[in-house]
């Protein structure tokens, strides 16, 4: 009897803990699986953000601030021109006439490119989308004698458009198709220039110049580099953005 009564008790206390251990919470490495729940479409901000910020950060993987500090300007600018003189010697010529240390060699140097706040803005019928670089630097044209002569700020645009194609395959893929520098988007200002110089007929010249020239040297840079950047973006960015596209969608914020 003292068997059966205790195998009784001992039954009873294992039952009651049972309950009582079935009551505790589980710790959550121990849970089933949960259901898994469809992942939210992007909000239309976080979409376009992404966007800006996986191209910015990966122009400047892809080394844009150094590209524009060497670009060949100089080069370009002495033989664009005549060929004898090149399009400084036309240039400088008063400047020379009025301080003779000048040599009619002259240095233009890059220095401070910045990549500035990438703007989006996306078509009225909702298939494309234009990217707007824009770009900040600091002109210093130098002689060997005097040393620095005169500091130019420049900006410029550099607009990229973007659509969904479909190829042989019936993939849908993301592309580069124009691309060019936004006009009249190119500014140049006088930051600090050396005083008995005519320093204003100088700018003037030097800017006219190097609106026919500074624009289509930056664009021919710019461009391969947004492409480059655009084979590499997130696949799943990606996706996203060409669903949008194909269907119209607005995810760019009007502001």
């Amino acid at each position: 009897m003292f068997q059966i009564g205790s195998l009784v008790v001992l039954c009873g206390l294992l039952a009651q803990t049972t309950a009582l251990l079935e009551a505790l919470p589980v710790p959550l490495d121990q849970t089933l699986p949960l259901a898994l729940t469809p992942a939210l479409a992007p909000k239309p901000t976080d979409l376009a953000g992404s966007l800006t910020g996986a191209l910015s950060n990966g122009l400047l993987s892809e080394g844009l601030l150094g590209t524009l500090e060497n670009l060949p300007l100089l080069d370009i600018l002495k033989t664009g021109g005549n060929p004898s003189s090149g399009l400084l010697g036309g240039l400088l010529g008063k400047v020379t006439s009025l301080m003779p240390l000048l040599n009619n060699i002259i240095d233009l140097k890059i220095t401070n490119p910045q990549l500035l706040e990438l703007g989006l803005v996306q078509s009225p019928d909702g298939h494309r989308l234009y990217v707007t670089i824009p770009l900040g630097m600091i002109l210093n044209v130098k002689t060997p004698l005097v040393g620095s002569l005169l500091k130019l700020a420049v900006k410029l645009n550099i607009t990229v458009e973007l659509l969904a194609v479909t190829d042989e395959q019936k993939h849908v893929h993301l592309v580069v198709g124009d691309c060019t520098h936004s006009p009249g988007s190119l500014q140049i200002s006088l930051l600090d220039g050396l005083g008995p110089l005519p320093i204003q007929n100088f700018v003037d010249n030097l800017t006219g110049i190097l609106n026919n020239v500074l624009p289509g040297l930056v664009q021919e840079t710019v461009c391969p580099l947004a492409n480059a950047v655009l084979s590499r973006l997130d696949v799943t960015l990606v996706h996203s953005i060409v669903n949008a596209l194909i269907h119209g969608l607005e995810f760019v914020i009007k502001v």
